[in-house]
């Protein structure tokens, strides 16, 4: 019998605040995981990532969220 580890993206989990969210970070928000998309630089060091579901959600600079983020490897 050969034992199969499941293959899958390494992930880690990270705080992210507006100075730090990346396109690709998984947020949790009202119980759903919403993927960053895009990100949109606004006044006063706040941040607007769009989700890949088209919804919004403004960082403000104290604003800490916990994502999860896919690790690159190199």
């Amino acid at each position: 019998m050969i034992d199969r580890t499941p293959v899958g993206a390494l992930v880690a989990d990270a705080e992210v605040t507006a100075t730090t969210v990346q396109r690709g970070d998984i947020i949790q928000l009202g119980g759903r995981a919403c993927r960053v998309k895009d990100l949109f630089q606004l006044s006063q060091g706040a941040k607007q990532p769009v989700f890949e579901s088209g919804e919004l959600l403004t960082i403000h600079t104290r604003t800490r969220l916990v994502a999860v983020r896919p690790l690159r490897r190199g």
